[in-house]
């Protein structure tokens, strides 16, 4: 009885049919991105990991990475602008999904937001690369000083 469960068993092996209960890619841990806000340079990740508790059960991990820009003025379109030493995080900010989507109700569409927020101007502690930012200086041209409007982000700017 043992030799013939052993043969069978090898059988199974040699022959691929052995099924091991759970998906492999669940078992890569993945992580999703919640929060990409490079106007406020914060990323919110989320990812499922065993519980140090109870190895069986998986809980869900939240990263928030945070990256602090060096010399960011407090204006950021205008580089004479003193330094900002201030920087202000509120989650219900950085979460906040203005594009309106369709959703189903009763048989009928309508348009929903999830915040309602959506009208404030946003801090932005760094250039949003999908913004063009520009400012004006001083510009001596025979002796003669002209304001003259620069461009800060040029690829968001101009049109490819």
């Amino acid at each position: 009885m043992k030799s013939s469960l052993l043969l069978c068993v090898a059988l199974a092996v040699s022959s691929g049919l052995i099924l091991v209960a759970g998906d492999p890619q669940d078992s890569e841990n993945k992580e999703h991105v919640l929060v990409n806000n490079k106007c406020q340079c914060v990323t919110v990740t989320s990812k499922f990991v065993p519980s140090k508790e109870n190895p069986d059960e998986e809980i869900l991990e939240r990263n928030i990475r945070i990256l602090v820009p060096l010399k960011a003025r407090e204006n950021i379109s205008d580089p004479m602008s003193p330094l900002r030493t201030t920087f202000v995080y509120r989650m219900t900010e950085l979460c906040k999904k203005c594009n309106p989507v369709e959703i189903e109700l009763g048989g009928e569409i309508y348009q929903a937001q999830q915040s309602t927020s959506c009208n404030e101007p946003e801090t932005c502690y760094t250039y949003n690369r999908d913004k063009c930012y520009t400012t004006t200086f001083p510009f001596i041209y025979h002796g003669e000083t002209r304001d003259v409007k620069a461009v800060l982000t040029p690829a968001s700017c101009y049109a490819d």
